[in-house]
């Protein structure tokens, strides 16, 4: 059973940094795109990044290019999402998701989500 446990989130003031954790459990990921959704109060959920685990190719949102960062720790099973340059429009809850084998942006392709942690960014 594939578990997904997210951390890190907060209230940062703009211009600053957080770093979301997202914990892997019960599957041997190596095979699988691991990806960062948002959904803000009253809009859509978006995606932010993603990338392959065991193959140094990511993606990012326009929103984010150049100021966010998708990595992983193979040993702890963990992806992380540094986010810098913070601003108040990134206030969400964000998602950490994972999908077998292909990189996709497509959140309706992704079986497995966390509860989300909340990034609060105030101006």
């Amino acid at each position: 059973q594939v578990q997904l446990v997210e951390s890190g989130g907060g209230l940062v003031q703009a211009g600053g940094s957080l770093r979301l954790s997202c914990a892997a459990s019960g599957r041997t990921f190596s095979n699988y795109a691991m990806g960062w959704f948002r959904q803000a109060p009253g809009k859509e959920r978006e995606f932010v990044a993603v990338m392959q685990w065991s193959v140094d190719r990511s993606y990012y949102a326009d929103s984010v290019k150049g100021r966010f960062t998708i990595s992983r720790d193979n040993a702890k099973n963990t992806v992380y999402l540094q986010m810098d340059s913070l601003k108040p429009e990134d206030t969400a809850v964000y998602y950490c998701a994972a999908r077998p084998f292909i990189i996709s942006t497509a959140q309706d392709e992704y079986p497995y989500w966390g509860q989300g942690t909340q990034v609060t960014v105030s101006s």
